[in-house]
């Protein structure tokens, strides 16, 4: 198995790191336009294989796309990254195009590969990559459920003093400030995280998890990348293993949950062969107001896309 990351910063360094000490892949190639930096990373990790006792072999390459040709798997997350004060929007007009380039360079030398984006805006550069492949969408995704998800039950973890090993949540809807988390399918152990924690308490960390990016930001100058890069991951092993894994990942729909035509975080089983499957949750009422406002949220900045005939 081979799997590309392109963007050997923080977050694709990351990804990588974690693919190479799991053994995902038999080869990892970390690409980068800046001069020797990917080079460096993928040497860094390798050296580090002994260490962990690891046999993946994890090589960097300076915008040589022949390099990754044969790819089972591409995570993309070229581009600007999101600097204090900038909102995800901002980053449109520069992140299109790079990663616009960045796909048709890899579906030249990989066309069969499954290509997880992770590049911000998510939803729109997800878009943007289906546009640029030109292949199903099943094969074309973006990581941001399982980071938000991640991050929710994080901070549940740690408000009820238990494993997060125990949570089971869903989240929904973009990724950013309109996300969707579910209480109604959040539990612990099985047990309705409803019956453990007031109400007053869960409002609070739901709205800390819609802006758990903006937190990172704001502490670090920049965006994070120590969970992002293990949440690509994580994807990426699902499909390497064909683990039927359901995840909440962002997915083109067609007429699922009454939406067509938009990039939106819904629950999925992936596999080999990428999104096997879209699950369709019975929303009540609330829920369902939620997800649509979300949607017309993400759909606003897709129709920016479309008029900037960048894809």
């Amino acid at each position: 198995m081979k799997v590309t990351v392109v963007g050997a910063g923080n977050v694709g360094a990351t990804c990588a790191d974690v693919l190479a000490h799991r053994e995902i892949a038999n080869e990892i190639i970390l690409l980068d336009i800046k001069e020797g930096f990917a080079e460096g990373k993928a040497l860094d990790v390798w050296q580090s294989s002994p260490i962990g006792m690891y046999d993946s072999r994890t090589i960097g390459s300076t915008n040589d796309y022949g390099m990754t040709a044969g790819s089972d798997v591409v995570v993309i997350t070229s581009g600007l990254p999101r600097k204090p004060g900038m909102s995800r929007d901002d980053l449109i007009a520069t992140n299109a195009g790079i990663v616009k380039s960045v796909t048709e360079n890899i579906i030249k030398h990989s066309p069969d590969a499954i290509i997880i984006v992770v590049s911000n805006p998510l939803d729109v550069m997800t878009y943007c990559a289906y546009l640029s492949a030109k292949v199903d969408s099943s094969k074309v995704f973006g990581m941001a459920g399982i980071l938000d998800t991640a991050r929710y039950k994080a901070f549940l973890a740690t408000e009820l003093n238990v494993s997060p090993k125990d949570i089971q949540a869903v989240l929904m809807g973009g990724h950013g400030d309109t996300m969707v988390p579910l209480p109604r399918y959040t539990t612990v152990g099985g047990i309705p995280v409803t019956e453990l924690i007031e109400k007053d308490k869960l409002d609070a960390i739901i709205e800390r998890t819609k802006f758990g990016g903006g937190e990172i930001v704001k502490l670090l100058g920049t965006s994070a990348w120590y969970a992002p890069g293990a949440a690509a991951a994580q994807m990426v092993e699902a499909i390497v293993r064909d683990q039927k894994r359901v995840f909440p990942v962002c997915a083109w729909l067609n007429g699922e949950y009454g939406m067509n035509d938009i990039y939106l975080g819904v629950p999925v089983i992936l596999g080999k062969k990428g999104i096997e499957r879209i699950i369709e949750l019975d929303l009540n009422a609330d829920e369902k107001q939620l997800l649509e406002e979300s949607a017309v949220a993400v759909k606003s900045v897709m129709d920016v896309l479309d008029g900037m005939n960048v894809a």
